[in-house]
C-alpha cells in the first residue's frame, strides 16, 4: 500500500487537520472579529468531509484498498457511515452556536477550531484498526472537549463542568490504556486482526481482564451506567451548544468505537463481553429513566435521556449480529436528529433580556406565547420516547427486533417494559408547555438558521421520516456487513 493511497483514504482527517491549522492562524492574526468567518469555513470543511466520506461509503472492509498505513486505519463503510453523522452533527451545531455567546460577547474563533480538531480525533476513533491509533484519536477528541466544556471562563458552572470532565475523562483514558497494555501483553499485538487471531488460539484470564478494562473505559465515553456519573453535571454546566455537541457527535464516535472493538478484535469472545453489555444496557435504560423524572433543569433531563438512549443502543450491540450492528447505526442516525432538534429548541428559549431559559418553570405555558416552538418540542420529545408514528419509534423497533432474532427475547421484553418509564418525563414537557400557566416572558423571535435546523430535525423525526426506512436500513446493513467475516 503506497503512501498516496493511505493519504487518500485518510483524506478527511488530513483535510480537516490542514483546515484547522489554517483557521487557527486566521484566528491568531484576525482576533475575535474573525469568529463568524472561521465558523462558516469550519462548517463548510465539515460538510466537505461528510461528502468525501459518502464517496468512500461503498468500500468493503475486506478490500485491501481500504486499509491505510499498514492497517492502522481502515476506510470502510462502517467508519464512513459514522463519520458522516459526526461531521453533519458538528456542522449543524455550529450553525446555531454564535448567537448563544452573543449576549456575553465571549464567542471567539478558537471555538470552531476546537470542534474541528475534535472531529479529526473522532474520525480516527471510528476508523482505527489498531489500539494505538484508537488511543491517539480518543485523546485528541477528549483534550479539545475539556476546553469546550469550560469555554465560559467567567461562569463557575462551566469551569466546574470542564474540571469534572477532565478528571473523570483522564481516569477513563487510564482505564482504557491499562486494558490495552494487558491485551498487548497477552496477545503480542495491538492490531485488531492480530488480537482476534491470538484470542482464537488462547483466551486467558489476563486477556479477559484487559477486555473488561477496555470496555469499562469505553462505557464512560458513551456515558453508560455505571460510568454515567459525569454526564448530568457536565451537560448542565457546559455552554448549551457544547452540551448539544457532546450529546451528538462524540456520542456517535464513542458508540461506533465500542461497536468496532466488540465486533472486530473481540468478535470471537462474545460470551465474555455480552453479559457486561446486557447489564450496562438495562441499567442505563432504568437509571436514565428514573434519574430524569425528578429533574427541573432541561439540560440535566436531556443528559439522563442520553443515558437512557445509550441503553437501547447497547441492546443492539448485545445481539452481536449484523442485524444488531445495523440496528445500532440506525438508532444513532435517528438519535442525532432528535437530539440536535431538542437542543436547538432549547437555544431558542430566551427571555426578553436575552438570557437562556433552562428549567421547566421557564417553559410553562409556552404554547400560548410560541406555539410553533412548543409543537416542535412536543414532536421531538414524543419521538425520543419512542411513541409511534414518530420516527423515534423505528430506532427502538430495529434494536428490539435484532435482539429477538438473536433469541434474546427476555432482554427485548425487559427493554420494552423499561422504556415505558421514560415516557413519563417526556410527557412532562407536554404538560408544562400546554397546560401550565406562563411564568416567564419569552423572546418572540429566533434567527432563521435556528428555524432551519429545527425544521429539518422535526421533519426527520416526524412520520415523514419513515420514507427513509428503506435507504437507512440499506446503509446501516452495508455498514454492519464490515464485520460479517469476524462474526
Amino acid at each position: 500500500m503506497s503512501y498516496a493511497s493511505s493519504l487518500y483514504f485518510t483524506g478527511t482527517e488530513v483535510g480537516l487537520s490542514i483546515a484547522g491549522l489554517v483557521l487557527l492562524l486566521v484566528s491568531a492574526w484576525g482576533g475575535a472579529r474573525t469568529a463568524r468567518l472561521v465558523t462558516i469555513l469550519t462548517a463548510a470543511a465539515l460538510f466537505g468531509a461528510a461528502i468525501f466520506c459518502a464517496n468512500l461509503f461503498g468500500l468493503a472492509s475486506g478490500e485491501i484498498a481500504g486499509r491505510a498505513f499498514g492497517d492502522l486505519y481502515r476506510a470502510d463503510a462502517f467508519g464512513s457511515f459514522a463519520k458522516i453523522l459526526i461531521y453533519v452533527a458538528a456542522a449543524a451545531i455550529l450553525m446555531v452556536t454564535p448567537r448563544y455567546f452573543a449576549h456575553t460577547a465571549t464567542y471567539r474563533p478558537e471555538y470552531p477550531v476546537l470542534m474541528l480538531f475534535n472531529a479529526v480525533g473522532m474520525g480516527m476513533m471510528v476508523s482505527a484498526t489498531d489500539l494505538m491509533t484508537l488511543y491517539i484519536g480518543l485523546e485528541m477528541s477528549s483534550l479539545s472537549s475539556y476546553v469546550l466544556a469550560s469555554f465560559l471562563k467567567q461562569d463557575t458552572r462551566s469551569s466546574e463542568a470542564g474540571l469534572k470532565y477532565f478528571v473523570l475523562g483522564a481516569l477513563a483514558s487510564g482505564i482504557i490504556l491499562y486494558g490495552v497494555s494487558l491485551i498487548y501483553g497477552f496477545t503480542g499485538s495491538t492490531n485488531y486482526e492480530g488480537i482476534r487471531a491470538a484470542f482464537a488460539m488462547q483466551f486467558s484470564t489476563g486477556a479477559l481482564i484487559g477486555v473488561v478494562f477496555v470496555l469499562a473505559g469505553m462505557a464512560f465515553k458513551v456515558s453508560a451506567v455505571p460510568f454515567h456519573m459525569w454526564t448530568p453535571d457536565v451537560y448542565e454546566g457546559a455552554p448549551t451548544p457544547v452540551t448539544a455537541f457532546f450529546a451528538t457527535a462524540p456520542k456517535v464516535a464513542a458508540m461506533a468505537m465500542l461497536v468496532r472493538m466488540a465486533m472486530d478484535p473481540f468478535a470471537g469472545e462474545v460470551g465474555a463481553w455480552r453479559q457486561i453489555v446486557i447489564f450496562a444496557a438495562l441499567a442505563s435504560i432504568v437509571v436514565g429513566a428514573l434519574g430524569a423524572i425528578g429533574q427541573q433543569n432541561l439540560k440535566r433531563l436531556l443528559a439522563y435521556s442520553s443515558i437512557n438512549n445509550v441503553g437501547f443502543m447497547l441492546i443492539g450491540l448485545a445481539a452481536a449480529t449484523p442485524a444488531g450492528v445495523a440496528g445500532v447505526m440506525t438508532y444513532l442516525a435517528i438519535y442525532v436528529a432528535m437530539t440536535i432538534g431538542s437542543f436547538t429548541a432549547l437555544l431558542m428559549l430566551r427571555d426578553r433580556a436575552g438570557n437562556q431559559l433552562e428549567t421547566f418553570a421557564d417553559i410553562s405555558g409556552l404554547s400560548t406565547s410560541r406555539p410553533t416552538l412548543a409543537w416542535c418540542l412536543l414532536a421531538l420529545m414524543f419521538s425520543l420516547a419512542g411513541i409511534p408514528p414518530l420516527f423515534g419509534f423505528w430506532g427502538k423497533f430495529v434494536v428490539f427486533q435484532a435482539a429477538v432474532q438473536a433469541d434474546m427475547i427476555a432482554l427485548a421484553a425487559i427493554g420494552i417494559a423499561a422504556s415505558v418509564i421514560g415516557a413519563f418525563y417526556y410527557i412532562k414537557f407536554i404538560k408544562v408547555m400546554f397546560f401550565d400557566e406562563p411564568t416567564r416572558e419569552v423572546e418572540m423571535e429566533s434567527p432563521v438558521g435556528h428555524w432551519v435546523v429545527l425544521g429539518v430535525c422535526v421533519a426527520l423525526v416526524s412520520p415523514l421520516g419513515y420514507f427513509l426506512t428503506i435507504p437507512l436500513g440499506e446503509w446501516s446493513a452495508r455498514a454492519a456487513s464490515v464485520f460479517a467475516l469476524a462474526m
